[in-house]
């Protein structure tokens, strides 16, 4: 059966961020999931996270200046001491909260900037994060996102992500396959997931359009999670959407899974 993890920075926003973990646990999931802890303390993140034993799952690595637009910074060739900067940030709030994957966002490219060298900047952020996390036991994430949502970021589709993972050449470099991403730049889930199992570290979903909870949408989730599950996918699938009503409201489809 699927294993199914909130999305803090998505679900349960009718109460501030640290309140969130309390309400995951109370409707039965047992891991968690969130964009950026580092407005945190990484003690009282902890004490959360203990206190209603869940699993810290996945978090991102820091991604420049989010509110301004920017998308990561791990293709940009002049801010590869941010990026290794925010690397050592990260593992540092893994070590402390036990997380077992870190995402590494790409981001958006100058358009000025050669395909080579963005390629050869990722590469080697990918494979450097990749080291770096796992000397604190958490696995590295590469993610692609749609070009609707996000225009210019540098990854958008699972072919992508895998030749930056052939690249970098890491054990510890795996795919993030988002399913709303990937429903929107080339549907053919089933197919591409079992393709690609050995290399998917990840995964999180919402239906297309709108990015809302399952069943709003054109995705058949039903029988995806029943086509994942005979795959013998072991890992977490991160509930990363945008509910079109009250949280607790948009779960009733993962009941009967938690």
């Amino acid at each position: 059966m699927p294993k199914f993890s909130a999305n803090l920075s998505m679900l349960f926003k009718e109460v501030d961020f640290l309140d969130r973990f309390e309400k995951a646990a109370q409707f039965g999931f047992k891991g968690v999931e969130f964009l950026f802890p580092y407005e945190w303390d990484k003690e009282e993140l902890q004490e959360r996270i203990s206190k209603n034993n869940l699993e810290m799952v996945l978090f991102d690595f820091p991604a420049g200046h989010w509110a301004a637009g920017e998308r990561g910074l791990a293709c940009l060739p002049d801010r590869v001491g941010e990026f290794q900067d925010g690397v050592g940030l990260a593992v540092d709030y893994a070590k402390a909260l036990g997380a077992g994957c870190l995402t590494l966002l790409a981001g958006i490219p100058s358009i000025t900037e050669s395909d080579a060298k963005k390629f050869e900047t990722l590469v080697s952020n990918v494979r450097f994060g990749a080291e770096e996390a796992q000397k604190v036991g958490a696995k590295l994430m590469v993610e692609a996102l749609n070009a609707q949502d996000v225009p210019g970021f540098c990854l958008s589709t699972t072919r992508q992500v895998l030749e930056v993972l052939k690249g970098a050449n890491h054990p510890n470099a795996y795919l993030q396959y988002d399913i709303y991403h990937m429903q929107i730049m080339e549907g053919n889930l089933t197919r591409t997931i079992s393709e690609n199992l050995e290399r998917i570290g990840h995964m999180q979903l919402a239906d297309v359009p709108g990015r809302h909870q399952p069943g709003t949408g054109e995705i058949n989730f039903e029988n995806l999670f029943k086509a994942i599950d005979e795959m013998g996918y072991k890992g977490w699938i991160g509930c990363e959407y945008n509910p079109t009503v009250a949280t607790e409201d948009s779960l009733s489809w993962v009941k009967k899974y938690l």
